[in-house]
């Protein structure tokens, strides 16, 4: 009961066939992700690319706009500094004329507060006792 041989030649004709088909059509869904894959991977790097160039200016003038901010800052606190000055060394030209003008009541100020500033101090030492 042997078979003849053309019959194994037919069935395993359609068989490789199937394979051949199937394997090809692997192929070609293989190349089409492929393809698609490099497709999307190419419009996400345009789009990051373009978002790069949108977001640099932005980044310039936020970056400029701090700096202005951090010179005006600057300047503010150099001419504040420098009223301060000012305004201390004509406290001192003040005093050193009116000592210069009335020595005797100078001194007698001087040493008020200063008999008013040991008062105060032994008050408050005795208030923590």
């Amino acid at each position: 009961m042997n078979m003849p041989s053309s019959t194994n030649k037919t069935f395993g004709q359609p068989a490789g066939n199937v394979g051949s088909t199937v394997g090809s059509t692997a192929d070609n869904a293989a190349r089409s992700a492929h393809q698609a894959i490099d497709s999307t991977a190419d419009a996400l790097s345009n789009k990051v690319d373009d978002l790069r160039n949108q977001a640099e200016p932005l980044l310039n003038r936020v970056s400029a706009q701090a700096e202005a901010a951090a010179r005006k800052g600057i300047d503010a606190v150099r001419d504040g500094s420098q009223q301060l000055r000012d305004k201390a060394q004509r406290a001192t030209d003040t005093t050193v004329a009116y000592v210069k003008d009335e020595p005797i009541k100078s001194m007698l100020i001087a040493a008020a507060t200063g008999a008013l500033l040991m008062g105060l101090v032994s008050l408050m030492g005795r208030s923590r006792d």
